[in-house]
């Protein structure tokens, strides 16, 4: 099988292979799956836990959840947008450590985005995928 994402990081360009991603995922022709932001709720109502890093996990957990219901795996991920509350750099280095550990190394394009608020007072981490599903 051919690979269905490629991957570029130019010489024109950051190297953003160091940082896990990818500036540009070029995407073959296929069926496509656009996941919802995926943020710390979890199953039965439990609440969001108060640290980001906690959250974090529940977010690359819940992102993995949606990996596995559609028969896909992280080098599928053409592009992930993450959404911070408040985002600095101290923020994104409690986050992404988690986000990368889901991503395995496949290193698909990021864009990060920080925000005012998330969809609940409590949240403070979204990530959405957009994904290309395997043949």
């Amino acid at each position: 099988m051919t690979q269905s994402i490629a991957r570029l990081n130019p010489a024109s360009l950051p190297n953003a292979a160091e940082l896990g991603y990818s500036q540009i995922s070029i995407v073959e022709p296929g069926r496509m799956a656009y996941v919802s932001g995926q943020v710390a709720w979890q199953p039965g109502g439990k609440p969001v836990p108060a640290s980001l890093a906690e959250q974090a996990e529940l977010v690359a957990a819940n992102a993995k959840a949606a990996l596995d219901v559609l028969g896909a795996t992280p080098d599928d991920i053409a592009i992930a947008r993450i959404y911070l509350v408040d985002l600095t750099p101290e923020r994104m280095e409690q986050s992404m450590p988690h986000l990368l550990a889901m991503f395995d190394g496949a290193q698909p394009s990021i864009t990060g985005i920080g925000v005012a608020a998330l969809a609940g007072p409590d949240l403070q981490l979204e990530m959405e995928l957009t994904v290309r599903l395997p043949d």
